[in-house]
C-alpha cells in the first residue's frame, strides 16, 4: 500500500521553491534609503537574530532575520545581511538544503558584495556536509579565485579565506575518501603561514590520510614527526593510538608496545591538560595492543600493559575487567597466587557477571591446586626409597607383575607403608 505522506524530495522541492518566492519578494522590496529610526530598529533585529542562532533558538532568529527582508525600508547592506544571517541560522539548524539555496542565491545575484567570498567558504562547508563533496570543491576553489577581484583594504582577510580554502579541500578530499590527495594538500597546507594550531592539525591529519591511503609506513614517519613538532596539540593521544595501531599492521609488535607503555605514562604527566580525551585515547590503545599481545602468546608484555591500565583508575566499572584480565595473564604464566588475588578482587565487585566468571575462574584454580597435590603425592618418593625400588613405583605399576615360568599370574605385592620399603 502507498504512502499518501509527501516523500522528503517533494518537501524539499517545495520548501525550495517557497524561500525562492519569498527571496524574490525581498528582492522587490528593497529600497536605498531609511530613516534613522528604521535603520536602528534593522540593526537591532540583526543583532537579535545573531544572538538568537548562537543560543540555539533558531525559529525566533528566523523570524527576525524575516522581517528584515520584508521591510521595504532595509538597504541593501542590510538584507544581504539578513539573508548571510538566515543561511547561517539554517545551517546552524541542520537544514542545509534551505541554507544552500540561500548561498547560491546569494553568490548569483550579490556578485559585487565583498562578502563573496565569505558566503562561497560556507557554501562550500554546506555542499560537503550534504556529501555533494566534487560541488563543495568547486566552491572552495572559486573562493581561492574571488579573493583576487577584491579590493586590497581587505587584503587580511581575504588572505585568511582562501589559505582557509586550501585548508577546506584537503579536508573534503579527505572525507570523499580520496587520502592519497588529501594527504598532498594536507603537507602543502602545514607549510602555509598559519596559525600554530591549524598546521598542527594539517600535520596531524596528512599522516591520517598516508595511513588511509596504505602507506603505512610513510604514515609513521610523518606520526613520529607530528610528536616531535607538536608534543602538546590535542590531536597527540590520537597521533599515539594511530601509530601504535599502525605498527601492529606492519607487525612492529615491539614498537608497538613502547607506544603504548609511552601513552600510558603521558596519559599521567597531562592529564591536567585534557583529562577525558588523554584517557580515552590511552584506554583504548592499551586494550587494543594488550588484547593482540594476549591472543598472540605473549603473555608477559600483555601483563606489562594490563597493568598500566589497571592503575588508571580505581572505578570498578574499568578496573574489574582489567583487573580479569591481569589474573588471566598470571593463570597463564603459572603464578597462580597472584591470579587468585586478582579473580578474587574481581568476585567481590559489583558487577554479577564478571563476578561469576572470576568465582568460576577461583574454583578452576582450586580444583587444579588440588589436582596438583594428588598428583604429586602418587608420585611422591619416601626417604629410603630409591628411584629404581619397588615401593618408589606407582602402585599400579607395581601390582602388574611378570608372568610365571608357566604362564600363570604372580600376585602383586601388597603397597609398601609410608617411608618403609616392602619386604
Amino acid at each position: 500500500m502507498m504512502s499518501t505522506a509527501p516523500s522528503a524530495l517533494f518537501r524539499s522541492i517545495l520548501a525550495g521553491l517557497a524561500l525562492a518566492a519569498l527571496l524574490a519578494s525581498a528582492d522587490r522590496g528593497r529600497s536605498e534609503g531609511s530613516g534613522p529610526s528604521a535603520d536602528a530598529e534593522i540593526t537591532g533585529l540583526l543583532h537579535l537574530g545573531e544572538k538568537l542562532t548562537a543560543r540555539g533558538d533558531f525559529s525566533t532568529a528566523e523570524i527576525s532575520y524575516w522581517q528584515v527582508l520584508h521591510r521595504p525600508d532595509a538597504a541593501i547592506q542590510q538584507q544581504n545581511t539578513a539573508l548571510l544571517g538566515l543561511a547561517h541560522m539554517y545551517r546552524r539548524a541542520g537544514s542545509l538544503t534551505k541554507a544552500e539555496a540561500i548561498y547560491e542565491h546569494f553568490i548569483k545575484d550579490r556578485p559585487e558584495d565583498e562578502r563573496v567570498p565569505d558566503a562561497l567558504l560556507e557554501s562550500g562547508r554546506t555542499l560537503r556536509e550534504m556529501g555533494a563533496y566534487k560541488l563543495a570543491l568547486n566552491r572552495f576553489y572559486n573562493v581561492i579565485n574571488s579573493t583576487l577581484k577584491f579590493p586590497s583594504s581587505g587584503f587580511e582577510h581575504y588572505e585568511s579565506l582562501a589559505k582557509t580554502a586550501q585548508f577546506e579541500i584537503a579536508e573534503t578530499h579527505f572525507e570523499a575518501g580520496e587520502y592519497e590527495d588529501a594527504s598532498k594538500y594536507f603537507l602543502k597546507v602545514r607549510l602555509l603561514d598559519l596559525a600554530a594550531e591549524d598546521r598542527a592539525r594539517a600535520h596531524f591529519m596528512a599522516a591520517f590520510s598516508q595511513i588511509r591511503a596504505g602507506d603505512g609506513d610513510e604514515g609513521v614517519v610523518t606520526l613520529k614527526g607530528f610528536l616531535h613538532d607538536w608534543p602538546n596539540d590535542v590531536n597527540n593521544p590520537e597521533a599515539r593510538y594511530l601509530l601504535a595501531t599502525t605498527l601492529r599492521q606492519l607487525h612492529r609488535p615491539d614498537e608497538a608496545m613502547a607506544v603504548a607503555l609511552d601513552l600510558l605514562k603521558a596519559e599521567r604527566r597531562k592529564d591536567k591538560d585534557d583529562p577525558s580525551r588523554w584517557a580515552y585515547w590511552q584506554r583504548r590503545t592499551g586494550n587494543q595492543v594488550a588484547n593482540e599481545l594476549f591472543q598472540n602468546g605473549d603473555i608477559f608484555n600483555a601483563l606489562s600493559i594490563y597493568r598500566g591500565l589497571q592503575a588508571l583508575s580505581l572505578d570498578p566499572a574499568w578496573r574489574l575487567p582489567v583487573s580479569y584480565q591481569v589474573g588471566l595473564c598470571y593463570e597463564r604464566l603459572g603464578q597462580l597466587d597472584k591470579a587468585g588475588a586478582a579473580y578474587t578482587e574481581v568476585s567481590k565487585g559489583p558487577d554479577p557477571e564478571l563476578a561469576e566468571m572470576a568465582s568460576w575462574r577461583l574454583a578452576h584454580l582450586a580444583w587444579r591446586d588440588n589436582t596438583d597435590r594428588e598428583f604429586s603425592a602418587i608420585f611422591r618418593i619416601g626417604p629410603h626409597d630409591s628411584p629404581g625400588s619397588a615401593s618408589a613405583a606407582p602402585s599400579d605399576l607395581r601390582r602388574t607383575s611378570p608372568a610365571g615360568a608357566g604362564g600363570e599370574s604372580i600376585p602383586a605385592a601388597a603397597p609398601a607403608s609410608a617411608g618403609k620399603p616392602a619386604s
